[in-house]
């Protein structure tokens, strides 16, 4: 049997099962249809590309059409309901982490999966998740929503370990998204939705246009353009109720809200560009530009009690400020809250007063807001990024034959942060209310070079024998915000805090920019011992101007026990290196410990204030992969059932809070940090624990004709167990050690039934998520956590083809509008005391049935 009629035939099988068979050209001969099946899948081997079923690791494909059979406006939503592995979760308020959605593959974080655009490396995003829903606090991955479906031929996620092919990140695998390439034809669609709620109404307007580069090349556009309003599912909360009762007016309903953040004019714009220059040689050239603006809540601060703004000992007294200075000028009154409505004490009543000496000498933030505020937190997020390559077959020589690739690749990601409807309580009544406190920007560049030949061995079929070279460079730059952002101002020494309240600036000496570079060298080889049984090994370089340098390997091979049968099986090591962001980042966040806010600071693990609290500069992660499977296809059935362990050392993510000890002041201003006395804790970035993560992937496809037409079932599942098996105790609490182990469903399946006829076509999915431990707002005390119930979700879509050009579409997201698990009750009830109802860490969408309409126009 020859490799191209193996990779043939069982491709076909898998495209059907799959519903995502290879869009062939328009060529008539056999020959020209085997080429494109062989072109299925890219990742996973670094030999000629082959079927999804002729892969010695698990890979799977969606196709870009069935990316488009889903009512999310996202394309990380799209992916949920295709991968039962992966995982995305809401952030509803959580810094930056707002704007950028971090995702999991096999229960590992989103930057322990390697993501590429058209086989190249993608950059990262500026933006770290500070408080990512437990397994993702501090991952720093790319920001994968911001490629659009409309612009994709096919998804490939090899779900295996592959750092010694790719390089780093790739722990749990890969996602490989491969643009569209045609030179003629195109689409344009809108689509429209809205929650069950009422709310979150989205319109997304994208287009794809294929046109000719000469009469040897392409030239492939893609836009969307998304806006989408804002969420609420929110309760208004007991004290600010209380307050109201108590009689101030300025008490919003709700005072705080949980929910989706608005997203404005997101305008995605992508190229692909190819040329064949003869001599099978050929230039390629592609990449993206995009922008969006989204503005997410906050948490409320109380007009009592909120520390260093209204009160420095838990609302027993209010905080007034003596703008002349303690002890000259006017005194300020001490004002005891001793009514459920400060605002109406005779005592506050001088304070509050501009017609009197006291009044125009002393200060309380309830002048400037009398029912207290709630921050809303901003962004503005450009990403652009840019690969130019030629690739092809040389001739002549000891290389002849062999097949290169060289490319430059670089990418940017910016972030811009404001914050609006709050205060630098130090700055007192010369405050400003909004703020723009900085900026993050990641920048990447890479060149790579990488060449394949098959050398004969005397074996079944020639040697492929791999080899590259690869040079990276990585910065990570904090901007400076505006003054007032970061600014201690007069009234810092009587216990003001300083900088915009909720999400302190950037200062002066937190801006710069860190650089570090790479470069790697990898040999690659596979070949076929027999027509039964192919082996694979790989092994790669790194050596980095931080930390050092690393050698990984891998070994893969596959048996085929017949025609319908065969075996697969692969061991590796792998790494991940700390992002140039993990080690330098600075950033002051406000977190929920209990039910209280307190301000904590993250500072790089090198700064004084970390160091005086064991931190230390980081090293790379490790890992030791196992994996083994099989893969069963006759006709119509297609299953696969794959086993994987993974053991990771050293891994990185933010350390809990450790609390600042006034007992330390002194130490910590000699040590060089400023204000100390005005932080509650600090976090910092730590190779703090080890894990082992194991399960089982299932995936089952059949196809049939059932009443008159076409009849596709597929049943993905997903089994995923993570252990801690070793953790620093001193900044790894037992609370972010359970969400590690229980934070995500161990249990996943989705099963499908789409049918299709002439003008007509329908698919409904059932969603399953096992029980999993269910988080408040990153709290895991008793108060904020419990084990969350499974739950099931169903997704349905209808098509009708008005003609070959035309398609309407009608469909929901949880169609029975399943609710998420709603926050505990009781004697000391989380339920609604963050103004929310339902717990935001949990897997599928808190917001409840979504629902859409879609017109498609094909030419």
């Amino acid at each position: 049997m020859s490799t191209k009629f193996r990779a043939g035939t069982l491709a076909l099988a898998v495209g059907f099962a799959l519903g995502t068979m290879p869009a062939y050209a328009a060529e008539s001969d056999a020959a020209a249809k085997e080429k494109d099946v062989e072109k299925i899948v890219v990742v996973g081997s670094r030999a000629a590309p082959r079927s999804v079923a002729d892969s010695p690791v698990p890979v799977d494909l969606i196709g870009g059409d069935e990316l488009a059979k889903s009512g999310s406006t996202d394309m990380l939503d799209m992916l949920v309901g295709a991968i039962p592995s992966f995982n995305v979760r809401a952030q509803p308020i959580s810094d930056a982490a707002t704007l950028i959605r971090p995702v999991n593959l096999r229960g590992l974080s989103s930057d322990s999966t390697l993501i590429l655009l058209n086989g190249k490396r993608r950059h990262r995003a500026s933006v770290i998740a500070f408080q990512g829903g437990g397994v993702n606090d501090g991952a720093q991955g790319p920001d994968i929503s911001v490629i659009p479906s409309v612009a994709l031929k096919q998804v490939e996620v090899l779900r295996d370990g592959a750092a010694a092919q790719y390089g780093s990140d790739a722990i749990a695998g890969v996602m490989n998204f491969v643009l569209k390439d045609d030179a003629d034809g195109g689409s344009i669609s809108v689509k429209h939705g809205e929650y069950y709620e009422g709310d979150g109404a989205a319109t997304i307007v994208d287009g794809n246009l294929g046109l000719p580069f000469t009469d040897d090349g392409f030239v492939n556009l893609s836009f969307q353009l998304k806006n989408a309003d804002a969420t609420s599912r929110s309760v208004q909360r007991p004290d600010a109720q209380g307050l109201s009762d108590a009689g101030n007016t300025s008490i919003n309903d709700p005072a705080q809200v949980w929910g989706n953040p608005e997203i404005e004019d997101d305008i995605t714009l992508f190229a692909n560009v190819g040329l064949d220059l003869g001599n099978d040689n050929e230039f390629y050239m592609f990449g993206n530009y995009s922008e969006r603006d989204a503005t997410g809540g906050f948490y409320y601060r109380n007009p009592h009690n909120r520390g260093n703004v209204y009160s420095v000992d838990d609302g027993a007294t209010l905080l007034v400020g003596d703008l002349d200075g303690v002890g000259t000028g006017v005194e300020c009154p001490t004002v005891d809250i001793t009514t459920g409505n400060v605002l109406g004490q005779d005592n506050y009543a001088l304070i509050a007063d501009p017609n009197t000496a006291v009044g125009q000498n002393c200060f309380a933030v309830n002048e400037m807001y009398p029912g207290g505020y709630t921050p809303s937190f901003a962004g503005n997020i450009v990403d652009t990024a840019l690969t130019i390559g030629t690739k092809g077959e040389i001739s002549g020589g000891f290389l002849d034959e062999a097949y290169y690739d060289l490319s430059g690749s670089v990418g940017r990601n910016a972030s811009t942060f404001f914050l609006n409807n709050t205060i630098n309580p130090s700055l007192g009544p010369e405050s400003p209310m909004s703020f723009e406190t900085g900026k993050y920007i990641q920048l990447e560049k890479t060149f790579n070079f990488d060449i394949s030949k098959g050398v004969e061995v005397g074996l079944e079929e020639p040697m492929n024998v791999a080899a590259g070279l690869e040079w990276r460079e990585e910065s990570f730059e904090i901007v400076a915000g505006e003054e007032a952002s970061w600014k201690a101002g007069d009234l810092a020494d009587q216990g003001f805090s300083i900088g915009s309240h909720g999400f302190k600036g950037f200062g002066p000496e937190s801006a710069g920019e860190n650089v570090r570079r790479n470069v790697a060298a990898y040999v690659d080889v596979e070949t076929y011992f027999s027509d039964a049984f192919m082996m694979g090994a790989a092994v790669r370089y790194e050596d980095f101007t931080s930390f050092g340098d690393t050698l990984n390997y891998k070994l893969t091979g596959q048996f085929s026990v017949n025609d319908e049968l065969s075996l697969r099986a692969s061991h590796s090591t792998g790494f991940r290196a700390p992002t140039v962001g993990q080690a330098n980042v600075v950033n002051t966040q406000t977190s929920i410990v209990e039910g209280d806010l307190i301000q904590t600071f993250l500072a790089p693990p090198t700064d004084p204030l970390s160091s005086f609290y064991g931190g230390k500069e980081l090293d790379p992660e490790e890992s030791v992969s196992y994996a083994f499977g099989g893969v069963y296809s006759d006709g119509a059935l297609f299953v696969t059932l794959d086993y994987y362990n993974i053991e990771v050392t050293d891994r990185i993510a933010q350390s809990s809070q450790i609390d600042v000890d006034p007992n330390d002041y002194d130490a910590l201003r000699a040590a060089g940090v400023q204000n100390p006395e005005l932080i509650s804790a600090v976090t910092y970035f730590a190779n703090d624990f080890d894990t082992t993560t194991q399960g089982v992937d299932l995936v089952a496809n059949y196809g049939m004709e059932l009443f008159n037409g076409d009849t596709q079932l597929s049943l993905a599942y997903n089994w995923n167990k993570t252990e801690v098996d070793k953790f620093n105790p001193e900044t790894t609490n037992e609370g972010k050690v359970r969400r590690l182990e229980e934070g995500m469903p161990e249990h996943r399946a989705t099963f499908t039934i789409a049918q299709s006829w002439d003008s007509v076509s329908m698919f409904v999915r059932t969603n399953y998520f096992g029980e999993y431990y269910a988080t408040h707002a990153d709290d895991t005390s008793v108060w904020g956590s419990e084990t969350a119930s499974s739950a099931v979700t169903v997704d349905a879509e209808v098509s009708y083809f008005f003609s070959d050009s035309i398609t309407l579409s009608a469909g929901a997201n949880n169609l029975f509008d399943q609710e998420a698990e709603e926050l505990k009750r009781g004697d000391d009830p989380a339920y609604g005391v963050l103004g929310a109802k339902f717990y935001e860490s949990g897997p599928f969408d808190y917001n409840g049935g979504y629902y859409y309409v879609k017109a498609t126009y094909n030419f």
